[in-house]
């Protein structure tokens, strides 16, 4: 990837909406070579794809709760079946593995703190295999970058 490449990525999590011809301005490229240098991008799975940033309290989520899960038995199996139950429940946005006291880090988004108590009894403790959840409320997001810091 080189400095053109970067440009572009780093224009296009500004604004994907930009037009090829917008974009290939701003990184002083013709329309051609801007076009096939994104598709190229994506084809190589560096872009994964386009998205519109949405305001989760103006759309009825506005708690932020992250969740530390620790495994009974942390092995490939449990961890596959967890993570693949963990993909069906709509209210985890994010997941990680971690290292250290636990195994996995959720961000679970939530209308109020009644759904959210409903979502861990009805919901997450039912999955097999999980020893401990630890929850902790965000108060307030202090910052949010989406763009990644890629440097020319």
């Amino acid at each position: 990837m080189d400095n053109i490449d970067k440009h572009i990525l780093t224009e296009l999590q500004i604004n994907a909406r930009l037009t090829n011809q917008e974009l290939s301005d701003k990184v002083s490229l013709s329309p051609s070579p801007c076009l096939r240098r994104v598709r190229a991008l994506e084809a190589r799975g560096i872009i994964s794809g386009y998205h519109a940033h949405v305001d989760q309290e103006q759309c009825g989520m506005p708690i932020n709760v992250f969740v530390l899960v620790k495994l009974d038995k942390p092995t490939e199996d449990n961890m596959k079946q967890f993570e693949a139950n963990i993909d069906q429940l709509e209210h985890v946005i994010e997941c990680f593995l971690m290292t250290g006291n636990h195994d996995y880090l959720l961000r679970v988004v939530s209308e109020s703190l009644k759904n959210y108590e409903h979502f861990i009894r009805k919901e997450l403790t039912r999955l097999p295999n999980i020893a401990a959840i630890e929850s902790s409320f965000a108060f307030g997001q202090v910052k949010q970058q989406t763009p990644l810091p890629i440097h020319n």
